[in-house]
């Protein structure tokens, strides 16, 4: 299987990709929109994207292309993030005075920093690209941060594993398959009330027991309240719910909730019973709790 990653070949969405696909052939993206692109149009099987990080929260720009797109979650997965210093082969550490990573991972690494005063923070684009950087120019005095897959992908040296502050920093990612284009108007009807058709349930993996849906609600007092106790009435289990702005419409919001049951008939009910008091439901995804 070709598998798309938004960044460059040994990100953590590398590792993901490679731990969830086991012998699949990881493609690189610069852009997370290239990423549901090359999935769309078929260039790529899959693609793995991380959708939310235990510290710095959801990956906001996913939400809104899994709302967007003709796509649909297979599989999720928590990968443990371990940020390591790693520079080109013959670096000293104490010769180190620049560290180069993208600013999330940066700010989940400020306890090394305060250690280490001589080195200094500085953004970059990509965890796994500022080792790329470091390693083909052959710096002696910069080292990127990033996880022990980048490292082994452009022969980085390893001068300080696990700096980051916090040990239960976990990434969760999701596994996204194509859905096939509608056929016709009903099908868009069956879509705008979160049916889970067959086309998902073909892709649906065994013990499946976990579900994404997204649903828009009218500002009417009240309406937030209808829709969460279509889960309450039935006893499901809502282990997330977040709001976004929708795109294109200012001041007008989208729900994204997680409940912790597969394609079952309290599960259906609830979303039929849903669609009659929001004006979307989306089913993201059913699939094995990680």
């Amino acid at each position: 299987m070709k598998v798309a990653i938004q960044g460059e070949l040994g990100a953590f969405s590398h590792e993901a990709a490679k731990r969830m696909v086991p012998g699949c052939v990881v493609v690189p993206c610069p852009r997370s929109k290239e990423v549901f692109d090359r999935l769309e149009s078929g260039s790529v099987d899959a693609a793995v994207i991380p959708i939310e990080n235990s510290l710095a929260g959801s990956v906001a720009e996913h939400f809104d292309l899994l709302l967007e797109r003709r796509v649909f979650v297979q599989k999720e997965f928590q990968l443990r993030i371990v940020h390591n210093l790693i520079a080109a082969p013959g670096a000293k550490l104490a010769n180190i005075r620049r560290a180069l990573s993208h600013p999330v991972a940066l700010d989940q690494c400020r306890l090394f920093f305060r250690r280490h005063r001589k080195i200094e923070p500085e953004n970059f684009y990509d965890t796994a690209g500022s080792v790329k950087y470091v390693v083909s120019e052959n710096l002696p005095d910069t080292a990127g941060i990033a996880g022990t897959q980048a490292a082994r992908q452009y022969g980085g040296q390893i001068l300080a594993r696990g700096i980051e502050d916090d040990k239960r920093n976990f990434t969760r990612f999701f596994l996204v398959r194509k859905l096939p284009v509608r056929k016709n108007k009903n099908d868009d009807r069956q879509e705008k009330i979160g049916r889970v058709d067959a086309a998902r349930r073909k892709l649906m993996l065994p013990r499946a027991n976990k579900t994404s849906i997204a649903f828009q609600l009218q500002n009417r007092p009240g309406v937030l309240f209808k829709a969460l106790s279509v889960f309450a009435l039935r006893d499901i289990s809502l282990s997330k719910i977040e709001s976004r702005p929708r795109r294109g419409s200012p001041w007008e919001y989208v729900f994204y909730v997680d409940f912790l049951t597969g394609d079952d008939e309290p599960a259906r009910n609830a979303i039929r019973h849903l669609g009659e008091v929001a004006e979307l439901v989306k089913v993201l995804g059913v699939y094995p709790a990680a």
